[in-house]
């Protein structure tokens, strides 16, 4: 019993031998398989342009590009409204105008004083330092009868506008005219100024009668030596006036 299972044994042994032989001769000669790739996936080498090509557009088609934000507009500032130039104002000289009521003067030898008015009203052109407000009128030739007069036939009088009072002014009879330069005094009277004067002139008892025209004249005793006629005498007025007898 004992030999014959070691017989079988060995006869068991015999027989699997090729087998295994045959085994080992194959691990030998043919080394293992690699693993076996999935099979949608391809070696990076081996990987086609068109299938890289169609991969990368398809994410890029789906971006869109953003334009650059704008620039932020500033308003530029309104420019100011044109305003005309104004017109320039056109130079104006001293007026001077003598009134009275009825529009001149009627006196009567040896009667009642008239009054009347010289106003002033300065242009724009200058100021006056001195200004005086002069009198002038040609002698009365006198009618038949008349008896000689005094050495002043009218008195002239001026009204103080501080007190009131009635103060005696030259009057000169002539026929010429007497040179500016030879007048003192005066007021002051600013640029576009206006001053009005009150006066009164009566006849004297024994005077002359007749017509004549009483010349106002406002001069500019500050006035160089030889300046214009129109300069040193800027003004001028007069008033007509008549004395008679009284009946």
């Amino acid at each position: 019993m004992h030999v014959r299972r070691r017989l079988l044994i060995a006869t068991a042994v015999l027989a699997a031998l090729p087998a295994v032989l045959t085994a080992c001769a194959g691990r030998a000669d043919h080394p293992a398989a690699a693993p076996s790739r999935s099979a949608g996936v391809r070696p990076s080498g081996s990987a086609s342009p068109t299938a890289t090509a169609s991969a990368t557009p398809s994410a890029s088609a789906t971006v869109t590009a953003t334009p650059p934000a704008p620039a932020p507009v500033t308003a530029s500032p309104a420019a100011p409204a044109k305003v005309p130039a104004a017109a320039p104002v056109p130079a104006t000289r001293l007026s001077l105008t003598a009134s009275a009521a009825g529009g001149g003067l009627d006196l009567v030898r040896g009667g009642p004083a008239r009054e009347f008015t010289v106003t002033v009203h300065n242009g724009n052109s200058r100021d006056y330092g001195h200004l005086l407000i002069a009198f002038q009128m040609e002698p009365l030739p006198g009618e038949p009868g008349d008896l000689p007069g005094p050495a002043a036939p009218f008195v002239l009088e001026h009204r103080d506008p501080a007190t009131g009072a009635w103060r005696s002014v030259d009057l000169r009879m002539a026929t010429d005219v007497m040179p500016a330069g030879l007048y003192e005094g005066g007021a002051v009277l600013g640029r576009d100024a206006v001053r009005t004067e009150r006066y009164r002139l009566r006849a004297t008892p024994t005077g002359p009668t007749g017509s004549s025209p009483l010349m106002v004249y406002a001069i500019d005793t500050d006035a160089a030596d030889g300046a214009p006629a129109d300069s040193a005498r800027p003004g001028y007025g007069s008033l007509p006036f008549t004395t008679r007898r009284l009946l």
